[in-house]
């Protein structure tokens, strides 16, 4: 079965340059534009990972991550930071939010669906052995 990727971004296209490459690599998308949609769709569906912007309208990304972490439902799923911000500089408060990794904007096309399969092969917990 493909990889099942929830993607978590406010600006629309972002979402959907995300989305596209992803889908034409073989994997299934959703999206959502807020952290609250996301919590929801993640809750509901139970997606193989989340790529999740870190600027959000309604709660910023690392507080969705610490919350889908904190739920027994979607605490197996990996949450990858999808940003502008330095690496460098975030790494650290990036683990402690629960990221399982980052990935930087711009994406880089050709080697998004390669991360995002590693990244899917992250699952957190007996109940989610990745995508």
């Amino acid at each position: 079965m493909a990889e099942f990727v929830l993607i978590v971004d406010d600006d629309e296209r972002n979402a959907k340059l995300v989305r596209d490459v992803l889908e034409a690599a073989g994997m299934r998308t959703m999206t959502a534009g807020s952290a609250a949609a996301a919590l929801d769709l993640a809750r509901e569906h139970l997606p193989d990972l989340v790529l999740m912007d870190l600027r959000l309208p309604d709660l910023d990304g690392a507080e969705a991550a610490r919350r889908l972490r904190g739920e027994p439902l979607t605490a197996a799923i990996p949450v990858v930071a999808l940003s502008a911000l330095p690496s460098e500089d975030t790494a650290g408060w990036l683990r402690d939010a629960g990221f399982a990794g980052y990935l930087e904007k711009p994406i880089d096309v050709p080697s998004l669906p390669g991360r995002v399969r590693a990244y899917c092969g992250q699952g957190f917990g007996p109940s989610k052995p990745g995508c």
